[in-house]
């Protein structure tokens, strides 16, 4: 690369010189170009400027080539990737490189074109046109850059984590329930118009109706299609589809009314749930039914749950039926990130009416620690689009209920995307200071533990006997230098670590956290071996010279075992 200064000199009423271009790089192609007119201008110095045009007669009197300067391939790169870490994703309060984002970066040095892609979480993203604008100014801000090429994806639609997930949802990225535990709250209206608000912004949507007894699906939408298909190959179902979200509910089997016992609702809802084929959805929204009972702990149980949607209204009885359904997801470590107090208000004559009094909605949020919170009006247009099968942020997307609905989808995006972070970073093993790092989602805590102690204290029937309590695992079966091979989420609430030996150890987040504890450890770095030793102490205090609990051996001991392997590992 090359910089090239072009100075002009006005022939008219003043001689002043005029400098184009300054500072800024041409590329050597550019540069040959510009040589032979330059030959040309040097040669006749006749070369008008804006003759036949109206503008000011000017004439070259002279162009002079700046030294040129050179510019690698790597401090191209780097350039491209300096400028892009000053943009800060709100969510994850990171910079897009360090987040991952930048894919398939190329710089083309001959003509000083730069393109990469900006691969987001989800194609519902809120902040991608931002990013995309953001991305497109500081790279052409670059001096050396003539021309800036941005694409934006999504990541593929997939589970966090497949193992275990029934296949049909091995390509679903994130399942969200929307519950009240209350019948008549709004709650199959709140689904229905959140899964099509999702799709408005670009992502790939499903809708489950898991309530077997009363199914609102096949009321508020109009698919063409009104009866579920089997493929008899594969005896998967084919979900049908209205504008482009994918369905299925007991109401379209064609089945008729539901009459039969507990346990067969549950078989049915597993059966249509994890037997559909749902495909690349980015977002499954499944619509419970009323109350605590079997069908909710069921779907609780066959299916990782990203997140929950509560919904309620005003009422006093209300919020005591929604409590019970935040406990029910708290215990399930489903974490709740919104609640939605329908039928809050309507408004007329320039004032604002509570018909049935207000605190419902905010008391769920000040009593569970939910942090957002969202009215909805009384609408009876809201009644009767999802009479007429059309969704109201379809019907009329401009509209006072889809604006909410739309916050609402932002919300559900956001949270999400927060979520599947905390989950994949919660359990790491840092080889630096060869601890594992724990830091439990939704919390600020943080701490370390040395991987024999995490591996010694598994709960499985494979290290104690079920029936009698037995410690099988012996302490001297686990070598202290043992280091993890593998460490994955398991849901909402454990790990998955794979050791050299094969074992794959579940590791419950409550488990971690009672756990003996690694102090004053080092911030881990690029290093195999940091010279200063974590201290190993007991969640119960356990001080010099007492047994804990979990390991069977001194705190004191555990510290020179450590110590020793540590020493060990950095003579080889």
């Amino acid at each position: 690369m090359v910089a090239l200064c072009v100075v002009l000199s006005s022939f008219s009423s003043s001689c002043t010189p005029k400098l184009v271009n300054s500072g800024k790089y041409f590329t050597t192609a550019m540069i040959q170009r510009y040589n032979v007119l330059f030959q040309r201008i040097t040669n006749s110095m006749s070369l008008r400027i804006g003759a036949g045009s109206g503008l000011p007669s000017k004439r070259v009197s002279c162009v002079r080539l700046v030294q040129p300067i050179s510019i690698t391939k790597e401090d191209a790169v780097r350039d491209v990737l300096t400028a892009l870490s000053t943009i800060i994703d709100p969510d994850f309060g990171t910079d897009i490189v360090s987040c991952g984002f930048i894919k398939d970066l190329e710089t083309d040095l001959s003509t000083g074109q730069v393109s990469f892609r900006l691969e987001l979480t989800t194609p519902a993203c809120p902040v991608k046109d931002m990013f995309e604008q953001q991305a497109k100014e500081n790279v052409a801000a670059i001096k050396w850059v003539t021309k800036v090429n941005v694409t934006v994806s999504a990541q593929p639609s997939r589970p966090l984590i497949a193992d275990g997930v029934p296949i049909g949802l091995q390509r679903v990225s994130s399942i969200i329930a929307v519950s009240s535990c209350k019948g008549g709250v709004g709650k199959s209206t709140v689904a229905v118009n959140l899964a099509y608000s999702l799709a408005g912004m670009g992502a790939k949507v499903g809708i489950f109706d898991a309530d077997i007894y009363g199914p609102s699906l096949p009321t508020m939408v109009n698919p063409e299609q009104r009866v579920l298909q089997m493929v008899a190959e594969t005896k998967s179902i084919l979900p049908t589809e209205y504008l482009g979200v994918k369905l299925v509910s007991f109401g379209f089997a064609d089945q008729g009314s539901a009459i039969m016992r507990g346990p067969m609702v549950s078989g049915v809802i597993n059966q249509l749930l994890t037997t559909t084929e749902w495909g690349d959805l980015d977002y499954l929204v499944v619509d419970f039914p009323p109350g605590t009972g079997d069908i909710q702990l069921t779907l609780c149980q066959i299916v990782p749950l990203t997140a929950a949607v509560i919904v309620t209204t005003p009422q006093k009885l209300a919020f005591i039926d929604v409590a019970k359904g935040v406990r029910m997801f708290s215990k399930l470590k489903v974490p709740c990130v919104a609640v939605v107090e329908n039928m809050c208000y309507f408004d007329a004559d320039g004032k604002r009416y509570y018909p049935f009094g207000k605190g419902s909605g905010h008391q769920v949020v000040q009593q569970f620690g939910i942090s957002h919170l969202f009215e909805l009006p009384i609408r009876p247009e809201l009644s009767a689009a999802g009479d007429n099968g059309i969704p109201e942020v379809v019907q009329n997307p401009q509209g006072e209920a889809a604006n909410a609905f739309s916050s609402l989808g932002v919300c559900v995006v956001q949270q999400c995307a927060k979520l599947r972070q905390q989950v994949a970073t919660a359990v790491t093993y840092e080889p630096s200071i060869r601890a594992i790092r724990v830091k439990i989602p939704g919390t600020q805590e943080e701490f370390f533990l040395h991987p024999a102690t995490v591996r010694r204290n598994d709960r499985s029937a494979q290290s104690i006997d079920e029936w009698t309590g037995e410690q099988r695992l012996r302490y001297s079966d686990i070598p202290e230098n043992i280091e993890p091979q593998i460490i994955r989420p398991l849901g909402n609430y454990a790990a998955t670590i794979t050791w050299p030996d094969g074992f794959n150890q579940i590791a419950p987040f409550d488990q971690l956290q009672a756990l003996e504890r690694l102090v004053d450890v080092p911030e881990p770095t690029n290093e195999n071996i940091r010279p200063t030793t974590p201290i190993l102490v007991s969640k119960e205090n356990t001080s010099e010279g007492q047994t804990s609990e979990h390991s069977g051996l001194t705190a004191a001991a555990s510290l020179l075992t450590h110590a020793k392997a540590l020493k060990a590992a950095k003579a080889t």
